[in-house]
């Protein structure tokens, strides 16, 4: 397995968040038709697994992304991130290490993504830019069937964050291929999606249809 990150990728296109399922197989066989499909980053989440198989899943899931040219970025854990060799982390309010996201800037260096969760607030993601974040992501957009409690981020929000901040923004909540495109039309760089995509029953042309709306807007 490679130890490293390997070349960039642009940060653009379908944002695969993977669904919380224990099952080692079946997760990696979702991802992988998702992979298929055209997807270049994957980020594995898993608020249920112990620490045992939350690293053996991250590790499988780099293999594989590794084997398709796409990117893994791990949710909520800087260290596992660094100690697999995966692409990065993403941190939401309550995964921010001591030290804060500089800290976590730091410990992953240069050459892996640092995204940042910043719901609607410009003061967040104010900081996180500062810190060196290289993606911040913007909702609830619409109403979340995984996180249904989560605040609500208007299309005027993730509009006037894409205006004001010159780094990429993830546009996160509720998105599925028919409203898709009211996001894309914010000017956001990538759509972040976990139901809409691996509930489907064909994922690879779920993913397709998503990758297609960044070819023709």
């Amino acid at each position: 397995m490679s130890t490293s990150p390997e070349a960039p990728l642009p940060l653009r296109g379908l944002y695969a968040l993977t669904p919380d399922d224990n099952l080692l197989p079946r997760l990696s066989a979702l991802v992988e038709s998702a992979l298929k499909g055209g997807v270049k980053w994957v980020q594995y989440r898993n608020k249920l697994a112990p620490p045992p198989l939350r690293r053996a899943q991250a590790a499988e899931l780099l293999r594989i992304c590794r084997a398709h040219g796409a990117k893994l970025i791990i949710n909520d854990d800087v260290w596992l991130a660094i100690e697999i060799g995966a692409d990065g982390a993403h941190l939401g309010r309550d995964d921010i290490p001591g030290g804060g996201l500089v800290t976590a800037r730091n410990a992953l260096g240069s050459k892996r993504i640092l995204g940042v969760s910043c719901y609607d607030d410009p003061a967040i993601a104010e900081a996180a830019v500062a810190a060196g974040a290289d993606y911040i992501a913007v909702g609830c957009v619409f109403a979340s069937a995984t996180k249904p409690q989560a605040a609500r981020a208007s299309l005027e929000a993730l509009a006037a964050m894409k205006k004001r901040f010159k780094v990429p923004v993830v546009a996160i909540g509720g998105i599925t291929v028919k409203n898709a495109p009211q996001v894309l039309a914010t000017g956001a760089d990538m759509v972040a999606v976990l139901s809409d995509l691996f509930d489907a029953m064909d994922i690879k042309s779920q993913a397709e249809k998503f990758q297609k709306l960044f070819k023709h807007p």
